[in-house]
C-alpha cells in the first residue's frame, strides 16, 4: 500500500532529522487497514518505533476499551502488535469532560513540541480520514470549532453517532509538515471534487476544505470510487 510505504518514508524523514517522529492518527476504517499493513512482518522492521511518538486527531467522547473509540481501535492494531511502549502513546480521555479532555492535550502537545510563545506546535506528520458531510477530524460543517483562532485542542459536537467530541484545529493540523487524507468510498465523491477542484473564487463548503498546510505539505490518497468525480487529469494523479 502506498500510504504505509508513504508513512513509513515521513518516519525515517522526520527520525533523521530530529531523532523522533511525532504522528497524529485518525480514526476509521480506512486508517484501520493502514494500521494493519504497517504492523505486518513486511512493513514492521522497517521503521525504528521505539522513536515514534502517537498522538491522536481526534476522539468520540467514550472510554477504552469502547469500539468506538479511536484509541482503542489503534491499540489493537498498531500498537500492542508493534509493543509501541505506553510513553510514546498520548491519547485523548474520551472519558473525561470534553473541555477537560481539550486541556489536558494541549498540554500534551505544548510538552512535546515545546514551541515559542505564540506559536503553534509542528507535528511531523497528521492523518486524516474525511465524511460524506466533509467534515475531518472531529471538526464538523457549522460549528465553532472551525472559527477557532487561538486553542489548539477544542470539544467538539457530532451532528449523529457519538456525538461528544474532542479534536485538534485547525490551526494545529494546518502547521504540521505533512497532512496525509485517506478517503474512500463513492459516497464521498461529490464532496472530494468540491473540496480538490475548487477554484479560489469560490467559497469553502465543507471542513476539510480548511485544510491549507501553512508551510507543509498536503496530500490525497483515494480509491477509485472516491475519486470518480474528479476531471481526469487529477484522477491520473491520485492514489489507486
Amino acid at each position: 500500500m502506498k500510504a504505509a510505504d508513504f508513512f513509513l518514508w515521513c518516519g525515517e524523514q522526520a527520525i533523521g532529522a530530529r531523532g523522533r517522529f511525532l504522528v497524529a492518527l485518525s480514526g476509521g476504517a480506512t486508517p484501520q487497514a493502514l494500521y494493519s499493513i504497517l504492523a505486518s512482518p513486511e512493513y514492521a522492521g522497517r521503521l525504528d518505533w521505539s522513536k515514534v511518538h502517537f498522538l491522536f486527531g481526534d476522539e468520540r467522547g467514550v472510554p477504552p476499551p469502547h469500539p468506538d473509540s479511536n484509541f482503542t481501535m489503534a491499540n489493537e492494531v498498531l500498537f500492542t502488535p508493534l509493543r509501541i511502549a505506553s510513553t510514546h502513546i498520548h491519547r485523548m480521555r474520551g472519558e473525561d469532560q470534553p473541555e477537560i479532555a481539550a486541556a489536558q492535550y494541549e498540554d500534551t502537545l505544548v510538552r512535546l513540541t515545546a514551541p515559542a510563545t505564540g506559536q503553534w506546535p509542528v507535528l511531523d506528520l497528521v492523518l486524516l480520514g474525511m465524511g460524506d458531510d466533509g467534515h475531518t477530524a472531529s471538526l464538523f460543517p457549522g460549528t465553532a470549532s472551525l472559527d477557532e483562532r487561538t486553542r489548539w485542542v477544542v470539544p467538539g459536537v457530532a451532528p449523529q453517532g457519538t456525538r461528544s467530541r474532542v479534536s485538534l484545529t485547525l490551526g494545529v493540523i494546518n502547521h504540521a509538515s505533512v497532512i496525509l487524507f485517506l478517503v474512500t468510498g463513492l459516497n464521498k465523491a461529490t464532496v472530494i471534487r468540491s473540496v480538490i477542484e475548487r477554484q479560489p473564487t469560490q467559497p469553502v463548503l465543507y471542513p476539510a476544505g480548511l485544510i491549507r498546510p501553512e508551510n507543509g505539505r498536503l496530500l490525497w490518497y483515494l480509491d477509485r470510487a472516491a475519486a470518480s468525480e474528479l476531471s481526469v487529469s487529477v484522477q491520473d494523479l491520485s492514489s489507486r
